[in-house]
């Protein structure tokens, strides 16, 4: 991620919580018939490495490289793909330090939302890719998201969420754009599609509510809140309480639409 933009959430255990959660099955299944045992992968900002995992595991003995901005969380990444066909580095999306046609599958999983510069992001990720590979790419898009029953005070979460997030550089509605960056980037071969998350059932609304909730109330997405005059204490503990009345409602029910890019190099 360039110094120009600032990560959002964080990394924050209601954060981590979510990430963790995330496996090539419900994250990328879009990409899983381009992977082949033997092809080597570039894991663009990995997190905590469970999408990696996954990866690595389609692959083997292919060579699997993850890498992210923040060296904090590769120490979680190497725990939860401590695989020996992979490998970590800190590395920044926009100057990626790989040779021109090195990888076969070069991914990025809730990435572009964040950075600086997307269309440069791409660009980088599509010279690392080798000739006849493909670049993945998927994105939640915020202004597509929906839930009900909607409390008094959880509503006020989304319009506090785009002010953060566009004030730190990133783009909430990433997922409609992502054609869009690819062409600038000078994709031409680009399918794309769509997918959804859905929580419903009372420990997904628990554990969803404590995610979003809670990094509302107390990450650092909170503290860039309060910080940038976007909300106080008082108003994002107000939005927690909101989500916790959502989890507790029997009719709960959210989902967080995606769009998605396979691009050939």
């Amino acid at each position: 991620m360039s110094p120009e933009a600032t990560y959002t959430h964080g990394h924050h255990e209601s954060v981590l919580s979510s990430h963790t959660w995330r496996t090539v099955e419900n994250s990328a299944a879009y990409l899983v018939d381009h992977l082949r045992p033997g092809a080597s992968v570039l894991d663009v900002g990995c997190g905590p490495g469970t999408i990696t995992a996954g990866l690595a595991e389609r692959v083997a003995p292919g060579r699997v490289v993850a890498t992210d901005s923040a060296e904090a969380v590769l120490d979680e990444a190497r725990k939860n793909a401590a695989l020996s066909n992979v490998e970590f580095a800190v590395a920044d999306v926009h100057a990626l330090p790989y040779a021109d046609g090195t990888f076969d599958v070069v991914h990025a999983h809730q990435v572009l939302q964040h950075v600086a510069d997307p269309v440069q992001a791409l660009r980088e990720m599509r010279r690392v890719a080798r000739p006849g590979g493909i670049v993945a790419a998927r994105d939640a898009d915020f202004g597509t998201m929906a839930w009900y029953p909607d409390p008094p005070g959880m509503d006020a979460w989304m319009p506090i969420y785009y002010k953060v997030a566009r004030g730190n550089g990133g783009e909430p509605d990433a997922g409609r754009r992502l054609v869009s960056w690819a062409r600038a980037a000078g994709f031409t071969g680009i399918a794309a599609s769509a997918s959804s998350w859905c929580y419903s059932t009372p420990a997904e609304r628990e554990w969803w509510s404590e995610s979003w909730g809670g990094r509302l109330h107390r990450s650092a997405l909170a503290d860039h809140a309060v910080d940038g005059g976007h909300a106080t204490r008082e108003e994002l503990r107000r939005i927690y309480e909101g989500w916790k009345a959502w989890a507790a409602a029997d009719d709960g029910w959210y989902s967080v639409t995606h769009g998605e890019i396979l691009c050939r190099v």
